[in-house]
């Protein structure tokens, strides 16, 4: 993998860049994007600050790098998902596979959150968004389903519920988000797909 620097890195760098990572992330989790400084960071990698920027440019490309981390697996998980499912079930693999993969992260869910609400210009929403109303448009025409539908708005409603799910199990831990998932399928289902 090559570096900022444009050469490639040890095992030992890539081990290193691996843990900072890893470390960014669970202070940003903790304790929010403002908060996870590059001093906090090396210091709980233990190493010094200079380690940290012989590692990553900035703290901005190092919360970057952590975020596309983040990014990275919820889009492994949930693109293979979707794509098992084939189109016509496309939306329904999407809404399980985004909930388990959060409700298990939560820590990567809190590294979204601070993504979205720092104002670090991390995330693009319509991305997603874009996303989910091309499962929706797919499953209908799959499907054979007619007739006009808002695909904008009902992938809104499909990423808002799910963002409520998730929420909902990182603060109660009683909440059944498989069940409150597969209420949403059904939703979707009966309102977007028959």
């Amino acid at each position: 993998m090559p570096s900022a620097r444009g050469r490639n890195l040890t095992f030992t760098e890539e081990a290193r860049r691996a843990q900072l990572v890893d470390v960014t992330i669970e202070l940003v989790a903790e304790r929010g994007y403002a908060a996870a400084s590059l001093g906090r960071i090396a210091e709980s990698a233990g190493i010094t600050k200079a380690g940290v920027l012989y590692h990553f440019p900035s703290k901005q490309a190092l919360v970057e790098a952590a975020h596309e981390h983040v990014v990275s697996a919820l889009v492994a998980t949930v693109g293979a998902a979707v794509e098992a499912a084939g189109p016509a079930e496309g939306p329904a693999a999407y809404i399980r596979s985004m909930v388990g993969h959060l409700r298990e992260r939560p820590r990567h869910v809190r590294m979204l959150i601070e993504a979205i609400t720092s104002g670090a210009s991390l995330t693009d929403s319509k991305e997603r968004w874009s996303a989910v109303a091309e499962l929706v448009s797919a499953a209908r025409a799959a499907r054979g389903v007619t007739g006009e539908v808002d695909v904008r708005s009902a992938a809104l409603l499909i990423g808002g519920g799910i963002d409520a799910i998730v929420a909902e199990s990182l603060r109660d831990s009683e909440y059944d988000a498989v069940a409150a998932a597969e209420l949403l399928v059904e939703v979707v289902e009966r309102g977007l797909l028959s």
